[in-house]
């Protein structure tokens, strides 16, 4: 199953996370499929690739708490709600 996950990155003190599309049986920071974004807690800072995150998740990726929580900020959500209703 594919996951989309935040992969550390950044020095010590200093996180920095990038939000990919990963194996769920793979370690946080084993190799990723893509990624999609990342997110900068420290600076409130967050790029999201919206294409690439509605494919993954039309595909049936399963995002974690924490980039579901992301992504409805960026208002994603909507956006695949609204792509399934123009296939109906």
């Amino acid at each position: 199953m594919v996951k989309l996950r935040l992969k550390r990155c950044g020095r010590k003190q200093r996180a920095v996370y990038r939000i990919v599309a990963i194996d769920g049986r793979s370690r946080r920071e084993g190799r990723d499929l893509r990624k999609v974004g990342f997110y900068d807690p420290i600076n409130n800072q967050t790029h999201l690739n919206v294409p690439a995150i509605l494919y993954f998740l039309d595909k049936g990726a399963q995002p974690t708490g924490t980039v579901h929580d992301i992504s409805k900020k960026a208002g994603v959500f909507t956006e695949l709600s609204l792509n399934k209703m123009k296939l109906y």
